[in-house]
């Protein structure tokens, strides 16, 4: 498929704390780094860069492998195409022989909606059919200067404008169906522009390629006021922003958070250039993890109504997993921050943001607004509430001074507080305690492996499987023994599926490589949670100084015995088995 030399040099020039730096925070703990896992959300760093081993593990989420692993999995890409991101990094052009190379070019892709952009953009300004879009862009108060910023166009109310001129352009229907540009009729059979009637907002990502749209209806004509690109190749809805191409570079300190094109587009024209949005949807683990990369602090500006508030303490409960702080604004008078700016100017708004409520501001009006405090039943259950917040409080000395701030504002001793926390605080601690066992059995035994589900079956087996594995992985003279065929081990000797699949991947890798064996290359037949699985094997032998041809053949010995037991009770009759058969016998 690839030159492994040339798979080798993509690697060397891409080392993986460099690579890692995109994605996460990185922090030097001895002769690694650790970072908070780009993966999933977490508060203290769970994942560790082993530098000399040029690979990475996550202990929270089990993510893992090498840079061509890393990059898969954050970009989303199959084996290849993470071969030829790295490529491009590092300048080096991979050319393949595989026939089942990836469907559909990435670069066409960014082509393609480039040019889907310019269109919308030239009927806006120039065409006829563009008027109702030129109609509600003036009406929104959107001058020139920030559509050109933004690159604001307008879809006309056709079902084949934009598909003639993109197949002119070269582009294939499949293509274009793939890029969430055009849609095909199931009553005719006929492409149609999925977008029309439509203020167009194109998505552009930090290295400036067109990757999705947002399309804004400009009447009541359809009851969806705002149509989004579903997921394509190059594009990912929970994994992107809106506007931070623009707001990368002034938001280091503070980033706005919106929930829409319009009100991220009115604050930059206000001067607010560091304020972003979700993408159609509510935030994401992603979308939260994204922004902790970019910022110490969000300020979420939401809606000033209950679906909005709702959203916000989602946002809140998020960002904060990230170790990022928080914030929110009160915006009062206004529905949204368009409206806002409007009605009050961006003095007012910059005023607003310096009077944000913190979270737990924010968390405790949301409490104290649910009861009736006048009553004592109402005053008993909000304490109720508030004391349950106050237990998921990590600083001591934070917990202390909300709990005296709350005493004060409702007129109860602090120590009764205190002591309502910390009961509940024991209570949490006690179930995380039985959860991380169970969890623990859980992985021991097996239950619950996505990967490989028979291990449960068969755990010593297993096992045993997994260490052999990570041998052959680990040393080369290990991998001259199972060469020597089944008399030392071959793949009928494994007792799952999955320990078959990684011990032929592995031998046909050994067999048919022409060079050195190159681990790497195992990605091009396994998925990023294989690869990941791999990690862990070696991660278990790693530290031990006994992993030579010794402890593999026992090993195989061992995994043989379980193998023949295996054999044996699946080819035994069971006692109920034997008892009908005995009994049809005597019945005879």
């Amino acid at each position: 498929m690839i030159d492994p030399k040339i798979v080798e040099e993509i690697k060397a020039r891409n080392p993986i704390e460099d690579v890692m730096a995109q994605y996460a925070v990185l922090k030097r703990a001895g002769s690694n780094m650790v970072c908070n896992c780009p993966f999933h959300s977490e508060k203290t760093p769970s994942c560790t860069v082993f530098t000399a081993r040029q690979s990475f593990y996550c202990f929270g989420c089990g993510a893992g492998g090498d840079v061509i692993s890393l990059v898969r999995r954050a970009e989303g890409l199959e084996y290849v195409e993470a071969l030829e991101y790295l490529g491009r990094r590092a300048g080096i052009e991979v050319i393949t022989s595989d026939s089942d190379a990836p469907r559909f070019d990435k670069r066409r892709f960014y082509e393609m909606n480039k040019a889907a952009a310019r269109y919308f953009r030239d009927i806006l300004f120039t065409d006829p059919m563009g008027a109702p879009g030129r109609e509600y862009a003036e009406k929104r108060g959107l001058d020139t200067e920030t559509i050109k910023h933004f690159g604001i166009g307008f879809a006309p109310d056709s079902f084949s404008s934009l598909y003639p001129y993109l197949k002119d352009l070269g582009y294939t229907d499949e293509e274009m169906n793939a890029a969430f540009l055009v849609g095909k009729s199931t009553k005719t059979g006929r492409p149609f522009d999925m977008f029309r009637k439509r203020l167009m907002f194109p998505i552009i990502d930090v290295s400036g390629n067109v990757i999705a749209f947002g399309g804004r209806i400009v009447d009541d004509s359809d009851p969806r006021k705002y149509l989004n690109s579903s997921d394509t190749p190059v594009f990912r809805k929970r994994k992107n922003l809106y506007a931070l191409r623009y707001a990368k570079n002034s938001c280091a300190e503070k980033m706005i958070l919106c929930e829409g094109y319009m009100d991220v587009i009115a604050l930059h024209a206000a001067g607010f250039e560091n304020a972003v949005a979700t993408l159609g949807t509510a935030i994401t683990p992603d979308q939260a993890r994204l922004m902790a990369k970019y910022t110490k602090k969000v300020v979420i500006c939401y809606d000033n109504d209950t679906a909005g508030q709702t959203a916000a303490e989602k946002a809140i409960r998020l960002i904060n997993e990230t170790g990022t702080e928080t914030s929110v604004l009160n915006i009062k008078g206004a529905k949204d921050p368009d409206e806002f700016i409007k009605k009050f100017g961006a003095p007012a708004f910059s005023k607003l943001i310096g009077e944000s409520k913190s979270k737990f501001r924010f968390t405790l009006d949301s409490i104290l607004s649910k009861y009736d405090l006048s009553e004592t039943d109402g005053k008993v259950r909000a304490l109720g509430a508030i004391c349950k917040m106050l237990a998921g409080v990590y600083s001591s000395a934070e917990r202390d001074i909300y709990t005296r701030e709350i005493a004060e504002e409702l007129g109860v001793k602090p120590e009764s507080i205190e002591a309502d926390t910390k009961k509940i605080m024991r209570r949490m601690e006690r179930e995380r305690k039985n959860n991380e066992r169970e969890e623990a059995l859980r992985q021991a035994s097996g239950i619950g492996d996505r990967i490989n589900p028979e291990f449960v079956s068969n755990i010593a087996g297993a096992n045993t499987e997994e260490q052999i594995i990570a041998l052959l992985l680990l040393k080369q003279e290990n991998r001259d023994l199972a060469k020597k065929g089944a008399d030392m081990i071959s793949a009928e000797d494994f007792v799952t599926e999955f320990g078959k699949k990684l011990f032929t991947a592995i031998m046909e890798l050994e067999n048919n490589s022409s060079s050195e064996f190159n681990e790497s290359e195992l990605g091009a037949v396994l998925t990023v949670d294989e690869m990941a699985r791999l990690e862990k094997m070696k991660m278990r032998r790693y530290d031990l100084t006994e992993n030579g041809e010794k402890e593999f053949i026992d090993l195989c010995a061992a995994l043989r015995a379980e193998s023949r037991k295996k054999k044996t009770s699946e080819s035994s009759l069971s006692a109920d088995e034997l008892a009908k058969y005995f009994s049809a016998l005597n019945k005879k």
